[in-house]
């Protein structure tokens, strides 16, 4: 069974930094490198949106509010993929969530870790 957890929330003043990390386990490094995975986030009494994706060939796409400031990345040996935010808003605060997607019968979400932007 795949699962993937996210790390690396916190609480971070606004212009600050995190990287938040996910990590997947039950499957090795060369199929997890054929998953897209992607960044999502959810803040209070909103629906969850899109943050920023990478695909199996590397092919990125951000969200307009985050483009910039946040960088998605994978690093396939490692079975891990990073969202380095900077310059942190408070309207960046929310949960954020890593999604593994290889099929629409394969799609695996992790439990969240919360993101506060705050002084």
């Amino acid at each position: 069974q795949v699962q993937v957890v996210e790390s690396g929330g916190g609480l971070v003043q606004p212009g600050g930094s995190l990287r938040l990390s996910c990590a997947a386990s039950g499957i090795s490094g060369s199929i997890f490198s054929i998953y897209n995975m992607g960044w999502y986030r959810q803040a209070p009494g909103k629906q969850r949106e899109l943050v920023a994706t990478i695909t199996n060939a590397d092919s990125i796409v951000y969200a307009d509010s985050v483009k910039g400031r946040f960088t998605i990345s994978r690093d396939n040996a490692k079975i891990t993929v990073y969202l380095q935010m900077n310059s942190l808003k408070p309207e960046d605060t929310a949960v954020y969530y890593c999604r593994a997607y290889l099929t629409a019968a394969r799609v695996y979400w992790g439990q969240g870790t919360q993101v506060t932007v705050s002084s």
